[in-house]
């Protein structure tokens, strides 16, 4: 099982930059293809979907990295196993 959130870790943090790069692209393309009337509209659109979309493959990420570290091979299976 640890095997498997190690490598699960490299999917996450190859998936995470993936996909912000997919969602920038589409920006691109779309704000490109929008007439001048739609333009702000789609510019807003697309930043709004880019700025949520951001801090969550940023998470992705970061619980990425610490499934290739390792730091869940134990976790806690009650409130008396946790450390100060």
């Amino acid at each position: 099982m640890n095997r498997i959130k190690k490598i699960l870790g490299v999917v996450w943090m190859v998936l995470a930059p993936m996909i912000i790069l997919f969602l920038a692209s589409q920006a691109f393309q779309k704000i490109s293809a929008a007439t001048a009337l739609t333009k702000s509209n789609v510019v807003l659109q697309w930043t709004i979907i880019l700025a949520i979309f951001s801090p969550i493959c940023v998470g992705f990420f970061i619980f990425g990295y610490y499934g290739l570290k390792g730091e869940y091979t134990h976790l806690p299976e009650s409130s008396a196993d946790l450390e100060d």
